[in-house]
């Protein structure tokens, strides 16, 4: 019997998105008896009232885009926030009220088993599982090298960790290690294996033989992309550059004209589904530190320059590939210029980086995702 997979996102951000996606992408694999189980992604946000939807989506990308300290205070602050505290009985109230449709669409489904990819979901199904308006089981698939207590819910029937220390803080919130899977960040299967250089680099008018630096700025196309690759082009050497600009279509703009300048130098894009070939064509990537992009990099073996971390959870992913020796941070736009060259000057350390990310990377963790959950619900039926 094909089971009902329900996956519930948030796009607040893309990766929460993304994580669902590459889920669902496996469950929808036609193995030669038919796709792995039925499997519906719907975003928690088209189930809210638009007001709603503007404070978890738009406020928060002009929060970490204008105010990312105080994005940081808030991170943090709700992390140590008491669970019973006042302000999160309201905060939850207010959620709760602006979801009730959401609860009916999951009704109507009758999923066999529920996975959430943003804690927002978690938190309400816990609720719901409690009082036994909901019958079937609820994972959790944290989406960065940390944990925020956010994440945590009662009632969940199993967590997966991007990490082993992540499981070890998954463990000391309380959550049972029986419950607990280490699969790493789902990603797409187009990941699964590295796409072929040449090719790719020929399909997008690159020379598959000169170094490529990719920069990226996350799917809003965060940051001043158009004067850190006007910078990095400055820089001695015979190098490209590809620069993603995702949605950010003024950005684009500029980087479309700055490519006049240099002939033969610049890619500039904009949102793609392609960002796997893109990816096969570099031999470095800069980008912001989010728990899918650099998931990305880690299976097809790219070392890191990561810049501009929001403060928080991209902070802590930063620190996690910082130790691994996967990826160096730039402070400011003098010190990213600095590890370009380093990079590009010393080769060798490059090479390390690479093989370190290859080793770490966990490309088919949405696999071993729903593996797990199909496994447990074969038991339960």
């Amino acid at each position: 019997m094909t089971q009902k997979i329900l996956l519930l996102s948030v796009s607040a951000g893309a990766g929460h998105m993304r994580a669902a996606q590459a889920i669902e992408a496996y469950a929808s694999r036609d193995g030669g008896a038919g796709p792995a189980a039925l499997a519906l992604h719907l975003d928690v946000m088209d189930f809210v009232t638009p007001a709603f939807r503007k404070l978890y989506t738009d406020l928060y990308i002009k929060l970490v885009n204008k105010a990312p300290a105080l994005w940081g205070y808030l991170y943090h602050a709700t992390h140590d926030a008491p669970r019973d505290g006042s302000m999160q009985r309201l905060r939850r109230a207010v959620e709760r009220l602006n979801t009730r449709a959401l609860m009916a669409r999951i009704a109507a489904f009758q999923p066999d088993a529920i996975i959430c990819t943003y804690f927002l979901p978690a938190e309400l199904l816990s609720r719901a599982l409690r009082q036994q308006q909901l019958a079937c089981p609820v994972w959790v698939q944290v989406t960065d090298f940390d944990l925020h207590r956010m994440w945590v819910h009662e009632q969940m029937q199993g967590y997966f960790a991007a990490t082993d220390e992540v499981a070890f803080r998954m463990r000391h919130e309380g959550i049972p290690a029986g419950r607990i899977h280490v699969t790493g960040i789902p990603i797409m299967p187009a990941f699964a294996q590295a796409p072929d250089r040449v090719s790719c680099a020929q399909a997008f008018g690159l020379d598959p033989r000169r170094t490529t630096i990719l920069l990226m700025g996350g799917g809003a196309g965060l940051g001043s992309l158009e004067t850190v690759a006007a910078r990095l082009l400055a820089l001695p050497g015979d190098f490209q550059l590809i620069v993603l600009a995702g949605k950010n279509t003024v950005a684009l703009a500029a980087l479309q004209a700055l490519a006049g300048q240099y002939p033969g130098r610049l890619l500039a894009q904009g949102f793609t589904s392609e960002v796997e070939r893109l990816m096969a064509c570099a031999d470095l990537v800069i980008t912001k530190p989010g728990g899918l992009t650099t998931s990305e990099c880690l299976a097809l073996g790219l070392p890191m320059i990561v810049n501009s971390p929001i403060p928080g959870q991209e902070e802590r992913n930063a620190d996690y590939l910082l130790e691994q020796g996967v990826a160096l941070k730039a402070f400011d736009a003098v010190t990213l210029e600095y590890r370009v060259r380093l990079l590009l000057e010393h080769p060798e350390q490059l090479q390390s980086m690479r093989a370190k990310a290859l080793a770490l990377g966990r490309p088919r963790a949405a696999l071993d995702v729903l593996a797990q959950v199909l496994r447990a619900g074969a038991v339960l039926q």
